[in-house]
């Protein structure tokens, strides 16, 4: 086996990585690493107000909106159908009961019998 226990046997140009990445790893020492800090305390509390800054716009915005559209009372509501009508005009109202034959315009018939 290998290094890596793969039991695959290394390559010449990963033999040679390994070595020097394996040096550089060996010449960094604690002097050359920077001293730990903890984070910043400012960053992190100006980001949290700025998000409740954004909320607190968004939500004044969303009750903007509720308001101008309640107030408003929406679209008008559309106008109810005219009743329908004919497509011709009047032309007088008919009666149901038809109009009696005065007697100076009525003609004896041919076949009636005369006197």
């Amino acid at each position: 086996m290998n290094e890596s226990g793969t039991g695959i046997t290394a390559t010449p140009v990963e033999e040679r990585l390994r070595a020097a990445l394996a040096a550089r790893a060996d010449s960094v020492g604690p002097a050359d690493l920077r001293p730990l800090r903890p984070p910043a305390g400012a960053v992190r509390s100006r980001r949290v107000l700025v998000r409740r800054v954004v909320a607190g716009v968004l939500v004044l915005a969303a009750a903007a909106v509720l308001v101008f559209f309640s107030v408003r009372g929406g679209p008008p509501a559309p106008r109810p159908a005219e009743p329908a009508r004919s497509p011709h005009p009047p032309t007088g109202t008919p009666s149901p009961v038809p109009s009696p034959v005065s007697p100076s315009t009525a003609r004896p018939s041919p076949s009636a019998p005369q006197r």
